[in-house]
């Protein structure tokens, strides 16, 4: 088993927003097209997709959520000094 995974993110300035955000995805949205439409980072060019990365490669609090997904979940929102996140474990 590998110790690398890959996940897609939604990175917003606001709580409101991420909750908004997180919200539509769970009522159906697209994952990519609410990064493509939310996101800050320049990730939302690929739907959010930040490709594989290992332990020690992100912050803490990303890491934990990140690693704590099964593949095809989406985590609740998580806060860390860039703002707020939405991930997506892709595998």
């Amino acid at each position: 088993m590998s110790n690398k995974i890959r996940c897609a993110h939604i990175l917003v300035e606001k709580l409101s927003v991420a909750q908004e955000v997180l919200q539509k995805i769970n009522n159906g949205e697209s994952f990519a097209k609410m990064a493509e439409q939310y996101s800050i980072d320049g990730s939302r060019k690929h739907g959010g997709d930040l490709g594989e990365f290992g332990k020690g490669m992100m912050v803490k609090e990303f890491e934990q959520a990140a690693f704590a997904l099964e593949k095809g979940q989406v985590s609740g929102i998580v806060k860390t000094q860039f703002g707020y996140h939405i991930i997506k474990r892709l595998s």
